[in-house]
């Protein structure tokens, strides 16, 4: 007997990349990757993309995710890659998408590829972390206290089983801010801003948590509320974080995009 052929015609090849921010806000924050991936696919369908896909008997859409947030934290800050078979404006694109997808779910700016190295850009996140009930002193010390520290070891529970690892040295910067109360008699809180380098193992914000709490014993009454505002490129003197997709910008101000070459070459001689 032959060798089994695979089903359906071969992929074709991809005419454009687009690469896209999305958010997760309120309650989409517990939205797992997998559950995005479906959200996303949908809307993908919905709005009648032009995707590349995978070869084999299961073909997927090409697209690739970067260092997705953990579930349950926000994010405005997530990306992915997919791959067109039609090039396409990234603007209208990124209207029909948002037009499928949940509340919450947002995508806010969306460029064509032009430059490699996407995922190798995301070298750090910006986060904040909102302490509810717990004094801005109190969170002042404790930051003062984690930044003394050569090192903070904590431990996580991985699949492979309880890990210990160095939190203090994925951190770049950490500083407290009080919030003012929204209405009489709130008592108010402390939000903590950082920026973590992505390093291997991975430091989350719930592991500066765990190391505020033995540094300085530092233990909110309530679950704190995270959110990753950015992430991109690590500027090691200043702490901050650039755009991931500036040099695609800067690309497509050189050069005209896919979509617009291809209009021109499909014009009528001697149109206007």
């Amino acid at each position: 007997m032959g060798k089994r052929q695979p089903e359906g015609p071969p992929p074709a090849p991809a005419a454009q990349r687009i690469r896209l921010r999305y958010t997760k806000r309120g309650r989409l924050r517990f939205t797992s990757h997998r559950d995005f991936q479906r959200a996303f696919e949908r809307a993908l369908r919905r709005a009648e993309v032009p995707m590349a896909y995978s070869a084999g008997f299961t073909p997927h859409p090409k697209v690739s995710y970067a260092n997705a947030a953990p579930t349950g934290t926000g994010s405005e800050a997530e990306y992915l890659e997919i791959q067109l078979t039609e090039a396409r404006d990234p603007e209208t694109l990124r209207v029909l998408l948002n037009a499928s997808l949940p509340a919450g779910l947002d995508i806010t700016d969306a460029v064509e590829a032009r430059t490699p190295g996407l995922a190798d850009r995301l070298q750090a996140s910006v986060w904040e972390i909102r302490l509810d009930q717990v004094a801005p002193e109190e969170a002042g010390r404790a930051v003062a206290a984690f930044l003394e520290a050569d090192t903070v070891e904590v431990e996580r529970r991985t699949k492979n089983g309880l890990r210990t690892f160095d939190a203090r040295a994925a951190v770049a910067r950490l500083e407290a801010f009080p919030l003012r109360a929204d209405r009489p008699g709130d008592t108010g809180c402390a939000i903590l801003r950082l920026v973590v380098r992505h390093l291997t193992p991975a430091v989350r914000p719930d592991d500066v948590l765990s190391g505020l709490r033995a540094t300085a014993d530092l233990a909110p009454p309530v679950p704190a509320a995270v959110t990753r505002l950015a992430q991109g490129l690590l500027d090691e003197e200043s702490g901050t974080v650039t755009d991931p997709l500036a040099p695609d910008r800067e690309a497509a101000q050189a050069a005209p995009s896919t979509a617009a070459e291809l209009t021109a070459a499909m014009a009528p001689e001697g149109s206007a």
